[in-house]
This record gives C-alpha cells, sequence and structure tokens, in this order.
C-alpha cells in the first residue's frame, strides 16, 4: 500500500483506529475522520510516529461535510485511493418492535446514508482523475443473521451489503472494488455494553467455534487485504471476521 491515500471514517478509536494504524504501517498516508475534531488530535497524536496521518471531523451522514473532507485530503495529499466506511451508531438495545423512530432515523443516517455519501464521493474523484480506487464498507455479522436487541442496527448493516455488492457491480468497469468486512462481536468502546455484560458475552463466546471475541486489530488485517493490490480481483465480496460465529 505504498503511497496509497486512505480515509477512514470513526477513525479515532476503535476498530477505525487500528485500521488507520495498520494502513500506516502498511506504508499508506492517512486520512481520519470522525464527528469531534478534539478526539481526532488526540488520535493523530497516537499515530503520528507509523506514519503520515491528518485528522479532519466531519459528519458522515451529511453530504456538504463529506464533501468538504475530501476536499481537505486532496488538498493534503493530491489524491484519495481508498476509503474504509467504519463510522457507525447503534443507541438503541432493546426488542426491535419497540425502536424508538428517532434511534431508526439515527442508526440508518450514520450506518447507510452515511457510507453511501462517502461512498459517493471517492466514485466522483476517482473518476475525475481516472484512477483506481478501493472502497471497503465495515457492515456486520449481524447483516446476515437475526440481531435480537439490535434489529434497527442489523437492519443498517444489511443494507450496507446490499450496497457494496450493487457498487461492486456498478463500478467494476470503473476499476473501483467495493468489498465489505462483517465482523463479530470485537472489543471496542462501541460494543463496551456487550463485552462487559457477562450473560451477553458469554453467550456470544459460546456461539462461536473460536470461543472469544476479537480484537480491533484482527479486523485492519482484513481491511489492509482488501484495500491493497493484493485485493486487485477481489469485489463484492462480504468478508466475514466473526470467529465463526455465522457458521454456528
Amino acid at each position: 500500500m505504498e503511497d496509497k491515500v486512505i480515509v477512514v471514517t470513526g477513525g479515532s478509536r476503535g476498530i477505525g483506529e487500528a485500521i488507520a494504524r495498520a494502513c500506516l504501517e502498511a506504508g499508506a498516508k492517512v486520512v481520519i475522520a470522525s464527528r469531534k475534531q478534539a478526539d481526532l488530535d488526540a488520535t493523530a497524536g497516537r499515530l503520528a510516529g507509523a506514519g503520515e496521518v491528518a485528522a479532519f471531523a466531519c459528519h458522515t451522514g451529511k453530504e456538504a461535510d463529506v464533501q468538504a473532507l475530501y476536499a481537505r485530503a486532496i488538498e493534503r495529499f493530491g489524491r484519495v485511493d481508498g476509503l474504509v466506511n467504519n463510522a457507525a451508531t447503534n443507541p438503541y438495545f432493546g426488542p426491535m418492535i419497540d425502536t424508538p423512530e428517532s434511534a431508526i432515523d439515527k442508526t440508518f443516517e450514520v450506518n447507510v446514508k452515511g457510507y453511501f455519501f462517502c461512498a459517493r464521493g471517492l466514485v466522483k474523484h476517482a473518476r475525475e482523475r481516472g484512477g483506481a480506487a478501493a472502497i471497503v464498507n465495515i457492515a456486520s455479522f449481524l447483516g446476515q443473521r437475526a440481531a435480537p436487541m439490535q434489529g434497527a442496527y442489523g437492519m443498517s448493516k444489511a443494507a450496507v451489503i446490499s450496497m457494496t455488492q450493487t457498487l461492486a457491480y456498478e463500478l467494476g468497469s470503473s476499476g473501483i472494488r467495493v468489498n465489505a468486512i462483517a465482523p463479530g462481536l470485537v472489543e471496542t468502546k462501541f460494543a463496551a455494553a456487550l463485552v462487559s455484560n457477562p450473560m451477553i458475552r458469554d453467550h456470544m463466546h459460546a456461539r462461536t467455534p473460536l470461543g472469544r471475541h476479537a480484537q480491533p486489530v484482527e479486523i485492519a488485517a482484513a481491511a489492509v487485504y482488501l484495500l491493497s493490490d493484493a485485493a486487485s480481483f477481489t469485489t463484492g465480496m462480504t468478508m466475514l471476521v466473526d470467529g465463526g460465529a455465522c457458521v454456528s
């Protein structure tokens, strides 16, 4: 990935930070984005020793913010070669039928519209410069199976998988590859309510052949592969990184 420029949304912590670090270590230049500039600045400081990193605040659910993000990334590094759509939210935990409308709206604004706006921004830039590009959407294994107590989140991730497949089909002739990663339970602040609850954690471990949850770096390794030239003939795929949970 030497000298590739990668934008990572939700890049201030957890999986996003791990992906950003892995991309830097593979030789890329990285732009991290999330809602809060102060959090981004702190993360950029932690990543500084790994390579060239820039940090720009962006609400990915607002297309004007996304356009500004790409403009700043291109101003800083000259181009963008890849995107990791990782920014996500999951504001409601409970029976799907009781999900508040506000939680549905928020979930789809960030998890679906945000991914779409960021993908569209990269496609526009790649076509203008006439170069190849790679998009990696962070989905979830809950987009491929029942998502009890996380129904809206599961719906949004199923939409991400569908988006991935359609964009891959439509953009292949432009040299733009689009793939997704579907993690299982990962130990992050985002999933802290699940990982720190012994009943939920142990239940999920019991249903996972590897008998544990993942660390962010394990998702990052998959992202680097899909962004890199090693995956040059891979598009439209959703890579399960779930410890085998979906086969149990």
